[in-house]
């Protein structure tokens, strides 16, 4: 978070940390990052989501799922710890899968004894480690851990909210009330943009903008990045953009009418595609280039062949909320960054071209190819990198602190 004021990280507590993602997750995670911050100065209880009974049936041969069914069995333990400060509990029971349930009188029935049965099983963790007084921190985890705070009796609730799960289909039958109420019983509600801090505050006065973490042990100073091999070839000035290539989030039209319209431009795209990419017309376009997925630690080496730096986003209900995390990447290496002016991207406005419609983003290229300068590059890396895990688990921590101290007196 850009902020002059200097927060103080939370020291000597023991923080249980819940939310949909487990710590095995093969993609990156806010709140794995998050706690291993936390971790650096306090004792954390990172919980998985308990294995529920379709995945449990449905998945049996999956790696992740036979691990599961080892703890839940006893035949392996479920607490493993992870550093220090931090470990990881593999719950021992099975959550029965009940969200296809239309009677909010039996879902809330059986989604209490869900929670019983985890709330439990975290009890015995947190015995075990002398865990007592703790803040309980939830990712957005609407259902399973419903009840928790009612359960562990925490001294402090965060509810943290990282994205607007409204437009997911799985969350619109019984998820999004909760939410609400979980919202409304937070002590303190942190999110990572405006949109979702505005979204808290009709529920709860003490939520808050916390900013967005990165982990920027990948970008160091762009002049120590070799250009990736595949990017030497082509003609300047290259317009890349680094992620997955879809509908939902990306705007294909806009970059048809670009790429058409530009054609002494190279447009590079790293990343898979989804369908609607794939049958577009980039892929009649000479200066269009798909260069498929690549590894997280050569994606530096992709950018620092930019000249300039896209994130093309469609204004929708899944973009308007969503901090763009590939924005303090870009960033990080200095370069020249175009994206669509969404009402999140007026955060990067002093250092990031925003554009809406053909024309602007034509102009608004043309510009970032033309203005660059040394100092700007500098500008932008020192704006990216105040955005790190430290500084975004320090303002959480304030947070905290400011509720309790409220709380006590």
């Amino acid at each position: 978070m850009h902020n002059k004021r200097k927060f103080i990280m939370i020291k000597g507590r023991n923080i249980v940390i819940v939310g949909l993602q487990p710590w095995d997750i093969p993609i990156g995670s806010n709140c794995k990052n998050i706690a291993i911050e936390l971790s650096r100065h306090n004792k954390v209880l990172y919980v998985n989501a308990p294995l529920d009974r379709s995945t449990y049936l449905k998945d049996r041969s999956n790696d992740s799922v036979k691990k599961r069914v080892r703890v839940i069995k006893g035949k392996e333990t479920g607490l493993v710890q992870l550093n220090t400060n931090l470990w990881n509990l593999y719950p021992e029971v099975v959550a029965e899968s009940i969200n296809w349930i239309n009677s909010p009188r039996i879902f809330k029935m059986l989604n209490k004894i869900n929670n019983r049965r985890l709330a439990d099983n975290i009890l015995k963790a947190m015995n075990l480690l002398n865990f007592d007084d703790i803040i309980l921190f939830n990712d957005q985890s609407m259902i399973r851990c419903f009840h928790l705070k009612e359960y562990l009796n925490p001294s402090c609730f965060v509810y943290y909210i990282r994205d607007n799960l409204s437009t997911i289909e799985y969350f619109q039958r019984h998820a999004l009330k909760m939410e609400e109420v979980l919202i409304s019983q937070a002590d303190v509600v942190a999110t990572n943009s405006e949109f979702l801090a505005d979204y808290a505050r009709k529920f709860n006065p003490n939520a808050k903008f916390v900013g967005q973490g990165c982990d920027f042990s990948l970008y160091p100073e762009a002049s120590t990045v070799p250009v990736a091999d595949e990017l030497l070839p082509l003609p300047r000035p290259t317009i890349g953009y680094t992620g997955f290539l879809t509908n939902l989030r990306l705007d294909i039209g806009l970059l048809e009418e670009i790429a058409i319209a530009k054609p002494e431009w190279q447009f590079v795209f790293v990343g898979p595609e989804d369908d609607s990419f794939r049958k577009s017309k980039l892929h009649g376009q000479s200066n269009v280039h798909f260069l498929g997925n690549k590894s997280p630690d050569s994606l530096p080496g992709y950018i620092n062949g930019f000249d300039v730096a896209i994130n093309p986003q469609l204004i929708n209900e899944v973009t308007m909320g969503n901090y763009p995390r590939k924005i303090d990447e870009y960033l990080a290496l200095g370069k020249p960054t175009v994206a669509t002016a969404t009402p999140f991207m007026e955060y990067f406005k002093d250092y990031t071209y925003l554009a809406k419609g053909k024309e602007q983003w034509v102009e608004a290229i043309s510009k970032a190819i033309s203005e660059d300068t040394e100092d700007l590059r500098k500008r932008r890396r020192e704006f990216a990198l105040s955005h790190s895990w430290t500084n975004n688990v320090e303002a959480i921590s304030d947070l905290i602190e400011s509720s309790e101290k409220i709380n006590y007196h």
